[in-house]
């Protein structure tokens, strides 16, 4: 599953959700590291006993959650998943190099039952409760997949997770366990319950009703070793505190407390004391971190990625694919990379790939060349004809709109563009627009011509072919450009059905190929992943792929 983001750095840590790392540790130098995800991670590990009882972790986002139901297409949202992750159940943990074992915390077993069909047993801790002393059971599982199918459209989902393809989900031996039977083939089924994805209780997803609005002002059910404590929406702030339910062990915290703050405001925050960790987006901002007393760089590259999506609804002026293709081959995202990463990583480069990020197995450039006389040719082809500065066609000039949060990085990006779009007589209009209802009231709607912001993935990245480029008029769930085709559909279905992980790399470039093709989006550049944090905090930073262990999050003694 793919969570989206304002935000272009690695955002705050918490929040920097990874897909599979590269080692590049701690060191204060700027320029030398990589955006190619390897296998480590650099979040100054150290065991529990090392650790002091108790403490305040303090983090910052940027809006309070419009909907802390991150199933939902409202809650899709990576930094309403950062606060949620102490506090929610998943089926797996992953390492640094993105290896899965099973989360004992809640499931005492998950396993592969069955090929023909396929099924997949969830055996789950007997101890596991929500936050009010519920047992934790099967029904939750099923009361998930059902709403997640897809066949009930009221339901406004983020994501399927692969639940569209599954046929029932029945009680095992008892309460605590459940089988999930496969209609089609679904080989991340792993992801179902894990990375992006965490299981609500039955009470949340039993009627679309409850699952789009009930957890609109606030969670109700939790379980896991926080729980929210206290919010404030007038002084911006959610307080985590221990849920003394947990049935798992004792956390080194006593709270977390996220604090809502610009993008322009978190450095500055970090400078004073104020919070503890930050997300670094460009050079100048990692040459004041790096002057700031008792605050460490870690450096693991993140699965967040930057990114232009295009508005290709009917009768929008980027409708035709043709003319998306030719403003993709009039951006120079060499230049981007150049401008942005440079003193950030050692050889800055731009993402060429929409499936996978560059140094995971399966990445290769299938990209649109950066070849402004050939757009211009094709914008010629196509009929938009150059009056004075800008081209028109049919007495429509041809300016767009791009819309980005309001955060510098961002913006010179898009300066960047406008430059390169007005060589070939495309005029670029900048908007930014603030982090409250950005994808709610902006993206979602459809209310721009190009527009920006981060995906966030996992260590399931086919999980989410479809969310993003898959096109159902009646289903959009993460293709907020509303731009597809049943040719694409049908490269989506061949590649999440391929149980052959060889065949399936070659599919999902496939898919790639055609996103291109049909100018869908184009990505800009992966994170480097690059957190200043203080010195003394432990199990925390640039966790890259890994998950976080939350009970074993703290500061040294």
């Amino acid at each position: 599953m793919r969570i989206r983001s304002i935000a272009i750095r690695a955002a705050v840590p918490a929040v920097t959700l990874g897909l599979i790392l590269s080692g590049c540790s701690g060191s204060d130098s700027g320029g030398s590291g990589t955006a190619a995800i390897g296998t480590t991670n650099d979040i100054n590990p150290h065991d529990v006993a090392d650790l002091r009882d108790g403490g305040n972790l303090r983090l910052s986002i940027s809006a309070y959650p419009v909907n802390w139901n991150t199933l939902t297409v409202d809650g899709n949202d990576n930094e309403i998943a950062a606060v949620e992750r102490p506090m929610m159940p998943q089926a797996f943990r992953i390492d640094a190099a993105g290896n899965a074992t099973v989360n004992t915390d809640y499931f005492t077993n998950v396993e592969l039952t069955g090929t023909d069909p396929q099924q997949v047993t969830y055996t789950i801790n007997p101890k596991a409760t929500w936050s009010d002393g519920t047992p934790i059971t099967w029904e939750d599982i099923r009361s998930q997949a059902e709403a997640l199918s897809g066949r009930d459209k009221t339901y406004l989902i983020a994501n399927s997770q692969g639940f569209d393809r599954v046929s029932k989900v029945e009680r095992g031996v008892d309460d605590k366990q459940a089988v999930i039977t496969f209609a089609k083939h679904f080989a991340e089924w792993k992801g179902q319950f894990a990375g992006n994805g965490y299981l609500y209780p039955k009470s949340v997803t039993a009627s679309a009703e409850a699952f789009n609005k009930s957890q609109v002002d606030a969670i109700t059910l939790t379980a896991g070793p926080f729980r929210v404590q206290s919010t404030d929406r007038g002084q911006g702030r959610i307080v985590l505190g221990r849920d003394p339910k947990w049935w798992g062990a004792t956390p080194k915290l006593d709270t977390i407390t996220f604090s809502i703050l610009s993008s322009e405001a978190d450095l500055p925050a970090l400078q004073n004391n104020e919070i503890d960790a930050v997300g670094i987006a460009n050079r100048d901002e990692l040459k004041t971190a790096q002057s700031i007393p008792d605050v460490a760089i870690r450096r693991t590259p993140a699965t967040q990625w930057s990114h232009l999506t295009f508005n290709g609804a009917p009768g929008s002026i980027l409708a035709d694919p043709k003319l998306r293709v030719a403003i993709i081959k009039g951006i120079d995202r060499q230049g981007i990379a150049t401008a942005i990463q440079n003193g950030l990583v050692a050889d800055p480069k731009p993402l060429n790939n929409h499936v996978y990020l560059e140094g995971q197995t399966g990445y290769q450039d299938n990209s649109l060349p950066y070849d402004p006389d050939a757009a211009a040719r094709e914008l010629d082809a196509l009929g938009w004809k150059l009056n004075g500065d800008v081209r028109e066609k049919d007495g429509r000039k041809l300016e767009i709109r791009d819309i980005m949060y309001n955060q510098d990085v961002w913006v010179q990006m898009a300066q960047i563009m406008q430059q390169n779009l007005a060589r070939i007589g495309v005029k670029l209009n900048i908007e930014t627009k603030p982090g409250q209802g950005y994808f709610r009231d902006v993206i979602q709607p459809g209310n721009f011509d190009v527009a920006q912001w981060s995906w966030v993935g996992d260590p399931f990245p086919l999980g989410s072919l479809y969310q993003i480029w898959g096109y159902d008029p009646n289903d959009m769930q993460g293709n907020y450009g509303r731009i597809g085709s049943p040719e694409l559909n049908d490269l989506i279905e061949r590649t999440v059905s391929e149980l052959d992980a060889t065949k399936a790399v070659e599919l999902a470039n496939q898919v790639d190929k055609k996103v291109w093709e049909e100018g869908h989006s184009a990505p800009l550049l992966q994170s480097p992943g690059i957190v200043a944090v203080r010195a003394g905090l432990a199990n925390y930073g640039a966790r890259g792929l890994a998950t976080l262990d939350w009970t074993k999050v703290g500061f040294l003694k």
